[in-house]
């Protein structure tokens, strides 16, 4: 038995966000409510953004009255803007708000239609209204291991940013591989500097990879003390925003065989665990 304890963020929400055609809201109810069986700490369930950007979550509010909460997984929303920051406070069942923190200028005009230095302000505005409200903020620091637009990018720069983020407050922080370029040196160096400089911060991972490459890169995080994991069943998912071609998530099967093999208890229900990766089989089709 590891004395560490993986944090497994379910992402439903990634994997729908750019499927192309509408999966019903009822089929998601279901979907989502089986995920919440198997236990998972965390899971990403909906945004609120806007319906013309990603019109497959137009239905979020719907679905939030319909989930059934077990007290163990904690609902997160992820949201573009102040405004959407705005509507997620008003559902008590939501604990994190995520937002999308590019350090590539050229991605956070094409995610947000906003500038770094205008993202930076809206997410001072987003921590006030997380405090206000009893809820966390958790900022993934998108293109966090390289971005294909040519613009600076450095290791160090990453690191940089994390630090800049906790001065504001925000205590989990996740760097994302949105294009599935992070090399696992890259990972390895990144997490053995942040780990140890901001102890009291949660930082993650959140690596977009081919089905070949997904072991070194969470191993390379998971040796240097990064516990805490977004993946999707499948590997369904990626950024619609990104590229023209998706590349997905790590596959959550993938790193509960993973687990097995390391004698990691997760503690989820493996049977719901089994009829979700039926059932993703008929939503995802």
């Amino acid at each position: 038995m590891s004395p560490y304890k993986l944090s497994l963020v379910e992402c439903p929400r990634d994997a729908m966000q750019g499927w192309a055609h509408f999966i019903p809201t009822e089929q998601k109810v279901k979907y989502l409510n089986k995920l919440l069986e198997v236990g998972f700490d965390v899971l990403d369930f909906g945004s609120f953004v806007s319906a013309k950007a990603i019109p497959q979550l137009a239905d979020t509010k719907e679905v939030i009255p319909q989930l059934k909460l077990n007290g163990k997984t904690k609902l997160l929303a992820i949201v573009a803007n102040t405004r959407g920051a705005e509507e997620a406070m008003q559902y008590d069942e939501i604990t994190y708000i995520g937002f999308p923190f590019s350090i590539s200028e050229t991605f956070q005009l094409r995610n947000t239609n906003k500038t770094i230095a205008q993202s930076l302000a809206q997410l001072e505005g987003m921590q006030s209204l997380c405090l206000q409200h009893g809820k966390q903020l958790v900022v993934y620091i998108s293109m966090g291991f390289g971005n294909p637009y040519g613009d600076e990018y450095s290791a160090q720069v990453a690191i940089d940013w994390v630090g800049k983020l906790t001065q504001m407050g925000i205590q989990t922080i996740a760097l994302a591989d949105t294009v599935g370029v992070a090399k696992p040196d890259t990972i390895e160096y990144i997490y053995q500097h942040l780990i140890p400089e901001f102890p009291n911060t949660a930082i993650g991972a959140h690596f977009h990879s081919m089905p070949t490459t997904w072991r070194k890169k969470f191993e390379a995080a998971y040796q240097n003390a990064c516990w805490r994991f977004d993946s999707s069943i499948k590997g369904i998912g990626g950024c619609p925003m990104a590229e023209d071609e998706l590349v997905g998530n790590i596959a959550t099967e993938n790193i509960l065989q993973w687990c097995a093999e390391k004698n990691i208890d997760l503690g989820l229900n493996q049977t719901a665990f089994a009829e979700a990766m039926i059932m993703a089989g008929e939503v995802f089709v």
